[in-house]
């Protein structure tokens, strides 16, 4: 092998880690955020249930949701229509994405519910029919709205950074006296 090999392997493997790198930190705010939202909900769940003598909680299960949420917003951000409203007022893109980012995770959760089915029946057909009868609607229902909620809470934060600034909203929300401020 010749030195040059070994750069331009050096150069992919670097390319490789940077990308990685953005992937992991692109992913990790909307995936921290729905692993805080999906434990208090689940927590708010178990002492619900407790009155009933029924015990659940699942760290685990929440963390898999912020990772399959996180994964959405990250495949969703990647759609070329998603930033359709930059030049308006932020609620225009706040609820813009709010919409996307739902549809995408009720098509993801409406999926995952049909697979057990199709591996079972062995066609989709009769996996949605069974699915229609089978899943408890309330209840997929009642987490679609909580993901309506939350996903809203998420787009107006991220579109008040969009509109701000990193830095500015660090500062609104963690403060760092401005100078003008000190001398006063």
């Amino acid at each position: 092998m010749t030195s040059g090999n070994h750069t331009g392997q050096g150069a992919v493997m670097s390319k490789f880690f940077a990308t990685l790198k953005h992937e992991f930190i692109t992913v990790l705010p909307p995936t921290l955020f729905f692993l805080a939202a999906f434990n208090v909900i689940s927590l708010t769940n178990a002492l619900l249930l407790k009155q009933h003598g029924i015990g659940v909680w699942s760290f685990a299960a929440a963390c898999v949701g912020a990772l399959l949420v996180g994964k959405v917003v990250l495949v969703a951000d990647k759609l070329p229509f998603v930033n359709r409203f930059p030049n308006k007022p932020l609620i225009y893109n706040t609820l813009w994405k709010t919409a996307i980012y739902v549809a995408a995770v009720f098509v993801v959760r409406y999926v995952e519910h049909l697979i057990p089915f199709v591996i079972e029946h062995g066609s989709v057909a009769v996996a949605h029919g069974y699915l229609l009868n089978e899943v408890s609607w309330p209840r997929f229902w009642a987490v679609q709205i909580w993901l309506f909620v939350l996903f809203f809470v998420y787009s107006a934060f991220r579109e008040l950074v969009r509109a701000l600034g990193r830095g500015a909203v660090l500062q609104l929300f963690f403060g760092q006296p401005t100078i003008s401020e000190v001398s006063s």
